[in-house]
This record gives C-alpha cells, sequence and structure tokens, in this order.
C-alpha cells in the first residue's frame, strides 16, 4: 500500500510510488521487450516471474536476473510488492489473468488479444474499473514514432479527404513463434495474433472503426488443422473509405508498410510494421515526392512510460481496455467473415 502523507491520485495510489512488477508468462516477447522497458523506466523493477514450468521460469528468471520465479499467480497477488503485472501468456489465459489481478488491486497491461471474446473483454474492463486499476493493452504498432507522424498529417488533412488506404504486413513466423500461434483453432491464428495489430494501427491513424468487413485466410503453408497462416481483408470505414489488409505467416523478406490514398496526395510508411523502431514516411503530390523526417524511439520505452504515467495519475495507457475491446471485436468480424464467406457488419458494444 502506498505510504502515509504520500500525494496520491484518484485511485489511492502514491503518484510517486515505486512500481514493482509481475511478468505472467515467460514469452519472447517479454525477454526480448518488455523487461529492459520495464527497467529504463522510474522507480520500477521486475519482482518475479510467472511460468506454468518451473523449469523455464527459472531459466528465465536466471536469464533476465529477475529474484523471483513462481508457478502460482496466488503468489503474485498475494505479494505487496507487485503494483502492476503484464501478462504475455497464451490467449485464451488473458481474461482469467486480469480478473485475477484486478481483483488483488493490480494494476494489469495485457497482450493483446484482450480476450478471446467480447462479452470477456467487457467483464475485464469492468473488474479493472471496479478496482481502481489501470487496464492497458499492448497494441505496440501505435507507439512506432512514424505512425504518430502519419496520424498528425493524416488529422490535419496533409493529403486531402481520405479515399482508400493499403496495409501490408506479411512476415516469416520465426520457430521459437510456433507453439499455439498456429495449432490452436480457439486462440490461435494470423487473425487474433498479427491482424489484430493492423486494426488497431488503422483505428489509431483514421480516428474511427470499420463499419463493415471482409476477409479470405489462406492455411496449411506453415499453420496446421484449418488456423490460418495467411488473410487478405477488405473493410470500409466511414466516409466510404476502403482499406486493404494483406498479412501472413508464410512471406519471408517482405517490408510491412501503410499506403493512404487521399483527394489531394499519397501518404506511404515503409518498415514500420514491425517491433523495432523503424519506418520511413513518404509524402507524394502535385509538388513531387519527399520524405518526411522521422524522429524514432523505442516502441516498448513509449508504451511503458505511458502505462507507468497512468499508474502514477498521469493520463492513459497508449492504448485502453476499450481500444483492446473495439480491436477484438473487429478481429472476430474478420474470422466471422473468413468462415462464412460473407461481408460482416461490425458491431462493437
Amino acid at each position: 500500500m502506498p505510504e502515509t502523507g504520500r500525494a496520491r491520485d484518484a485511485r489511492g495510489y502514491s503518484m510517486k510510488e515505486h512500481i514493482g512488477w509481475a511478468l505472467i508468462g515467460a514469452s519472447n516477447v517479454a525477454r526480448q521487450w518488455i523487461v529492459d522497458a520495464i527497467r529504463v523506466q522510474n522507480d520500477s523493477s521486475i519482482v518475479t516471474v510467472l511460468s506454468s514450468s518451473e523449469e523455464r521460469g527459472a531459466k528465465f528468471a536466471n536469464e533476465n536476473a529477475i529474484p523471483a520465479h513462481v508457478t502460482d499467480i496466488g503468489a503474485i497477488l498475494a505479494d505487496d510488492r507487485v503494483n502492476a503485472v503484464y501478462i504475455s501468456t497464451a490467449n485464451q489465459f488473458h481474461h482469467a489473468q486480469t480478473m485475477a489481478a484486478a481483483a488483488a488491486g493490480k494494476h494489469v497491461l495485457c497482450e493483446k488479444p484482450l480476450a478471446l471474446r467480447v462479452t470477456d473483454a467487457h467483464d475485464m474492463i469492468a473488474a479493472c474499473r471496479t478496482a481502481g486499476v489501470v487496464l492497458g493493452i499492448n497494441h505496440h504498432l501505435r507507439c512506432n514514432a512514424m505512425h504518430q507522424e502519419l496520424r498528425r498529417l493524416l488529422a490535419e488533412g496533409a493529403i486531402g479527404r481520405l479515399n482508400a488506404v493499403r496495409v501490408f504486413h506479411a512476415n516469416f513466423l520465426a520457430q521459437a513463434l510456433h507453439g499455439w500461434r498456429i495449432n490452436d483453432a480457439g486462440g490461435g491464428g494470423l487473425i487474433l495474433d498479427s491482424t489484430i495489430h493492423d486494426i488497431d494501427t488503422l483505428r489509431f491513424l483514421i480516428g474511427s472503426n470499420p463499419t463493415h468487413v471482409m476477409a479470405m485466410t489462406q492455411s496449411g503453408r506453415l499453420a496446421h488443422d484449418g488456423v490460418e497462416d495467411g488473410i487478405m481483408v477488405i473493410m470500409r470505414f466511414p466516409g466510404d473509405v476502403l482499406v486493404q489488409i494483406h498479412g501472413s505467416y508464410t512471406v519471408p523478406f517482405s517490408e510491412g508498410g501503410v499506403e493512404f490514398y487521399g483527394s489531394d496526395g499519397v501518404l506511404v510508411g515503409r518498415d514500420c510494421m514491425s517491433q523495432r523502431p523503424a519506418g520511413r514516411l513518404f509524402i507524394r503530390n502535385a509538388d513531387g515526392e519527399r520524405e518526411i523526417p522521422i524522429h524514432h524511439h523505442n516502441l516498448y520505452h513509449y508504451a511503458l512510460a505511458t502505462f507507468s504515467g497512468a499508474v502514477r495519475g498521469r493520463g492513459q495507457p497508449a492504448a485502453t481496455g476499450e481500444d483492446g475491446l473495439a480491436a477484438l471485436a473487429i478481429a472476430l468480424a474478420i474470422r466471422e467473415s473468413a468462415l462464412t464467406g460473407r461481408q460482416i457488419e461490425v458491431d462493437i458494444p
């Protein structure tokens, strides 16, 4: 609990208190990005890591200089040193683990998708609100400096009225990331693992939600049992804006990017759909083509800074629980379209 006499925010947390983290899931994303992103924040540390495997948890803790590892979430929930949890377990566990963390008064930064069902996502948001804890979703692409500059230019009308958008986010899934992503028909597959990032990025850049979606998927090049490993999506946004997404697990050497087509010009982003602080942005109009300078920053440092600020009463996480719910609802509509072969009207309750 916060020390007496210190300034507190509306949730009762000290605005200068130390943030002690527990990692729920000894995952690759935690290892490669989150451990460092937490440690560069002011007055933050990692207290423990949870893994269902004692051996994996011990190895992860040892390699990342984390003082403790546990196999039971109860040990984290009862630990007063833990103020916040980062959840990066398989998708089907997000709901129960978030609900438990909220009930124990822990702030939650959850990997996408927020849940597997919209009703569960609603429950998670409500539970965190009732408990007075922050809920953030790790949609990292909206933290890319190139996307943030692109959003500003679109809002300013730099290319006039928006007509259409193309997103290309095809890559080759590393062996270390196989597992549930390519063989779990309930919680895995490209849509909930990767396309959902494209959805969130589009919502962030355009500033609205699609009204209708249509999709076709591929399977069998890498994934098993009908799990999708490739996708083409068409979406309609308000203002009669058409959007195309191509995503894949099976395309090596592809440069991810976005293209925004307006009445007065085109904005083109290249190499901007990865976890790296990268991307080049160009504008083409009647004056020709020019590159727009981007001052890059680490996406995860940015995400953890906004989340830590929200915990201390300053602003919101980069992506809120409501953002996570909207992205999930749209992703599930895309999955329904791919399964039924129909255009689906998007409903975000």
